[in-house]
């Protein structure tokens, strides 16, 4: 049996270890951030680049351009209900791929009630033959382990399947980014899962970074992790830390130990949701690694 004192240092080791490889998240005209990114984070660091849906693609094309001049690595969003058009899918794509040098993104199908043209769902555009046509090798698909407020489980689960099949038959690498929880259990017990259903495809965890308590329990809600927040609740003092905009140390603390324990857990990795303050993650994700309290 692990002492109190020797379960901790392993802790901590396990957790330096998992955030080996971690993602940050900007919007693309969140220019601070840009800027603050650009300066804390390591060379070679994915950052992903949310675009609204009343943004330009010349705006996502941009903000990519100054990411990869500063040396990190864009993963700009493709949002399918966001896309008016083949042919302006396209116009990003190809924008991306020749100012920013960008070969992986992230493909989502948005939320918007009304799709802005002839795309309604991620699929489609992984299977619209653009996406390798244009540079990108590699591309991240959201998974829900908690589940998602308007779509049932079954349907989650197939589209899943779909989409990383149509992703083999394009020739694309995989990425699984899961949306963020507040309790590890969920987490864990997901992957496992997706394994034991022989989706083989690694997975980053979804956190979410340092920020303060009513923004992440909006962000929470309507993002569907109410399990997790009912978790929080009844532990009360892990709920103050983590609601009050604290670090999440027990959480992937515990999800980095199940990933050192079981390696075929194919855990790799950490993403932040960082809610407008990206630095602060960064900042925190760079003393764990360096072994800084």
């Amino acid at each position: 049996m692990l002492m109190p004192q020797q379960w901790m240092h392993d802790e901590r080791a396990a957790l330096a270890g998992l955030l080996g490889t971690y993602s940050v998240e900007v919007t693309s005209r969140d220019t601070k951030s840009l800027a603050d990114v650009s300066r804390i984070l390591p060379r070679g660091t994915e950052v992903f680049v949310a675009n609204l849906p009343t943004e330009s693609a010349d705006v996502l094309i941009e903000a990519a351009a100054r990411l990869r001049s500063a040396g990190l690595i864009p993963v700009p969003h493709i949002v399918a209900r966001n896309v008016a058009s083949k042919r302006d899918l396209e116009h990003m794509l190809a924008g991306l791929a020749s100012k920013a040098g960008v070969e992986r993104a992230l493909v989502l199908g948005g939320d918007r009630d009304q799709p802005a043209g002839e795309f309604d769902a991620a699929l489609q555009i992984i299977q619209s033959g653009l996406l390798e046509k244009n540079g990108i090798r590699r591309i991240a698909i959201a998974c829900y382990p908690e589940g998602h407020p308007r779509i049932p489980g079954d349907v989650l689960r197939a589209a899943l399947k779909a989409k990383i099949a149509a992703a083999a038959s394009a020739g694309l690498d995989v990425l699984l980014v899961s949306q963020f929880a507040f309790d590890p259990a969920p987490i864990i017990d997901f992957v496992s899962e997706l394994r034991r259903d022989g989706m083989e495809a690694p997975v980053r965890v979804g956190v979410a970074g340092p920020a303060d308590r009513l923004k992440l329990v909006k962000y929470a809600i309507r993002c569907g992790v109410g399990a997790s927040l009912r978790v929080l609740r009844e532990r009360s003092e892990l709920a103050r830390n983590v609601l009050s905009g604290e670090t999440p140390d027990d959480l992937l603390g515990q999800v980095a130990l199940a990933q050192a324990s079981d390696p075929s857990l194919g855990i790799a990795g950490v993403h932040f949701f960082t809610f407008g303050d990206p630095a602060r993650s960064a900042r925190w994700a760079e003393e764990q690694r360096s072994g800084a309290n």
